[in-house]
């Protein structure tokens, strides 16, 4: 069944250029009537016009589709409500967030300022959190609604000299986790995309030959799924170079070792059997942790009653 967007509106940050622009004309071509948001700044944040956003707006618009552009930087949410009121004032509603703006300021841990670390936190995952909040009450009133975050192989396994970049990568997948669970009676489904791609944000950082092959138009159709009306909801999809994977946060079935003095010797010694990965869970809420954790402990209990 054809995946279509027809009477959706859709917002999608940094759209200005790279993936960004790719989701929303590829939006818009199935579709949506799309705000394209971006900043206008340089790949580190510096900067800004409404000039990249209102060419792509342009695009959208010159291929028969409806958009709007804005500028507003996301890390104010201010003028995050104000555009999410633009696009309501405009269409009655907003269906898809994708939050896709983000900057870089790579550096190692030793050499990165704190204002970098703090700057890149702020974009990637308050600009997701100030998004999120403004949309969600019209979601909610609604009973739909669909958000993609945007995370990273860096942030899900690491990346040198990207450790601000990681950290707030990573805390779009923990903001999915629990919007995803308080969505459900809402019909608003959340989840996170892990694109590989090339694009200004990239260059530089892998061979010539290896970023052809990463054509950013291979990370969209996985999106579009994410943003469907058929979605899953707390998925992380991983896409690149037309290869499409899933990553999961699991928890081992470990082992019990109850209380005592020596509990910290004896799990150095068990270290290895609390990693085995077989039998791991992908848990469906962080219940699941002390659930398992605690069935454990009672376990023992009987079994030293007996």
């Amino acid at each position: 069944m054809a995946i279509d967007f027809a009477g959706r509106v859709a917002i999608v940050t940094g759209a200005g250029g790279g993936l960004g622009r790719l989701h929303a004309l590829a939006l818009a071509q199935r579709g949506a009537k799309v705000m394209v948001n971006d900043l206008g700044g340089a790949v580190d944040g510096r900067g800004g016009s409404v000039g990249a956003a209102q060419a792509v707006a342009d695009e959208i618009r010159a291929a028969g589709g409806e958009a709007l552009a804005s500028s507003a930087s996301v890390t104010d949410f201010v003028a995050v409500q104000a555009m999410v009121q633009q696009a309501v004032d405009a269409w009655g509603r907003v269906d898809i967030l994708v939050n896709n703006a983000g900057i870089l300021r790579d550096k190692s841990f030793a050499k990165m300022e704190l204002d970098d670390f703090r700057l890149v936190m702020e974009v990637h995952l308050m600009g997701a959190v100030h998004c999120c909040k403004a949309v969600w009450p019209l979601m909610q009133a609604q009973q739909y609604g669909r958000i993609v975050m945007t995370t990273s192989s860096t942030g899900l396994y690491g990346n040198f000299g990207q450790s601000n970049y990681g950290a707030a990568k990573l805390a779009q997948v923990g903001l999915m986790q629990t919007l995803a669970l308080e969505g459900a009676k809402h019909g608003i489904r959340v989840n996170a995309l892990a694109p590989t791609a090339a694009t200004r944000m990239t260059e530089g950082l892998m061979p010539a030959e290896v970023l052809e092959m990463l054509q950013p138009e291979a990370v969209v159709p996985a999106m579009l799924v994410l943003a469907a009306e058929g979605a899953p909801t707390r998925a992380i999809l991983c896409a690149g170079a037309g290869s499409f994977e899933a990553a999961h946060i699991t928890l081992t079935q470990g082992v019990h070792l109850g209380l005592g003095e020596q509990v910290p010797e004896a799990l150095a010694e068990q270290l290895e059997q609390v990693l085995a990965r077989g039998g791991e869970q992908v848990p469906g809420s962080g219940a699941a942790q002390g659930t398992l954790e605690v069935g454990k402990a009672m376990a023992a209990r009987s079994f030293s009653e007996v």
